[in-house]
């Protein structure tokens, strides 16, 4: 699992980005069993893995056990933050509201300090944002208004990179294509400079219940409906 935030090298690699899967763990199975074959391109997670979902657990076990085989980026999203903010401070009520509960009752324990250790590394690893020369993913996007360079530099990333949304229906000024999910559309919204990924895999009930993969430079989508309620 690469650590660093940009992409070292300036060939024309080949990625697949993986929309937001919150604890739909056979859901992502069976994603991940449509892509599994493209092991030339570097595969990058967008975030939340867990709440909401009945089998957190089962999803960071699906993913650790994929990145041995093939090459994968890891992203955080706000739940993956909320959650490690949980543990740092002792406050659990934000989280546990926020699909937390969930997340507890697929490890079968009451505390997050009760998650195992590795499980936690993993969530606490994730990046904030992975850039190439061609592209920036990040979990929920950036502002609008701001160019992407100017925004990789500020103070205020971290908050951005994990709760904005005033992007997904206005034109952006950003220099080059950014990857994101956290908000969820009913289809993949792919344009020059956005592409929002969040298919709502855990909101079938709501008109969503897709969990979503792009290909690029393609702009393909791979998608799986909800196997999870």
């Amino acid at each position: 699992m690469d650590t660093s935030n940009r992409e070292k090298t300036t060939d024309n690699k080949k990625y697949i980005a993986i929309g937001d899967i919150h604890g739909c763990a056979e859901s992502l199975k069976a994603l991940l069993g449509k892509i599994r074959s493209y092991r030339d391109r570097t595969h990058v997670f967008i975030g939340d893995y867990i709440d909401r979902g009945p089998d957190s657990r089962g999803v960071v076990d699906a993913v650790m056990e994929y990145a041995r085989s093939h090459t994968c980026i890891f992203l955080r999203g706000n739940h993956e933050s909320m959650l490690l903010d949980a543990i740092q401070s002792g406050e659990r009520t934000f989280w546990i509201i926020n699909g937390g509960h969930e997340t507890l009752e697929s490890y079968q324990v009451t505390d997050p300090d009760q998650i195992p250790d590795d499980h936690r590394q993993f969530l606490a690893d994730g990046r904030l944002w992975f850039e190439t020369p061609d592209y920036l993913f990040i979990h929920a996007g950036l502002d609008p208004e701001l160019s992407v360079r100017e925004q990789l530099a500020s103070r205020d990333l971290e908050h951005t990179a994990l709760w904005e949304r005033s992007h997904v229906h206005r034109q952006v000024i950003w220099e080059k294509p950014v990857i994101f999910g956290h908000t969820p559309v009913r289809e993949p919204m792919i344009e020059d400079r956005k592409m929002a990924i969040d298919t709502g895999c855990v909101f079938p009930r709501q008109g969503y219940g897709k969990l979503s993969a792009l290909l690029l430079p393609e702009k393909t989508i791979v998608s799986q409906e909800c196997l999870d309620f």
